[in-house]
């Protein structure tokens, strides 16, 4: 009995995804750590690098405007979107358009949505922050999209990151001082 297209196409398929696997195994420990803030959905950086074809299909859907195309200078992530969340914060869309619109599983949609995304590790410097000052302020919390749980304020008004930040960078942009009393770095993974 003769194998049909469809089973020939699912064997080169999944042999190509087991390849492309092994090539990401290889590579991974070799490679600088993540130095970008990706968009959600995002697979680990050396897989996300191999996947992404550069065609900008999620940066265009994003209603915020906050992905980012790499520019030339950046080698081989040349091209591949960022969210540079300290200038423009991700709105967290509740259907996540960019990483529907990805074509090749770059992006892939989280199992539990936006409990399951984490953009950047946000953190507070007291050294800037008004509230360490003794000044009211709380427009972090205010603003945050995730509320309680993922910033939340101590009873002398500080704001303390909690375990459900998803690194969307609406604090950071959104703090009254100059440079920002909330700071914004890349998961690493």
């Amino acid at each position: 009995m003769a194998d049909s297209p469809l089973d020939r196409r699912s064997f080169f398929s999944h042999g190509f995804a087991r390849l492309m696997g092994q090539v990401v195994d290889a590579v991974s420990d070799k490679m600088a750590p993540v130095l970008h803030v990706r968009p959600p959905g995002a697979i680990a950086e050396p897989a996300f690098l191999a996947a992404c074809t550069r065609g900008k299909e999620c940066g265009s859907v994003c209603p915020a405007l906050a992905i980012r195309m790499l520019p030339s200078q950046h080698g081989i992530a040349a091209g591949t979107p960022i969210i540079e969340v300290d200038d423009r914060a991700c709105i967290m869309c509740e259907d996540m358009p960019c990483v529907t619109a990805c074509p090749t599983g770059a992006l892939l949609a989280p199992t539990r949505g936006w409990a399951d995304v984490k953009l950047a590790i946000i953190g507070v410097d007291d050294r800037r922050c008004l509230a360490f000052q003794g000044i009211e302020c709380g427009v972090c919390a205010r603003v945050c999209p995730v509320g309680d749980s993922a910033i939340e304020l101590d009873a002398k008004g500080r704001p303390f990151i909690g375990a459900a930040c998803t690194g969307c960078g609406k604090c950071v942009t959104a703090c009254v001082t100059t440079p920002s009393a909330l700071t914004a770095r890349p998961v690493r993974n």
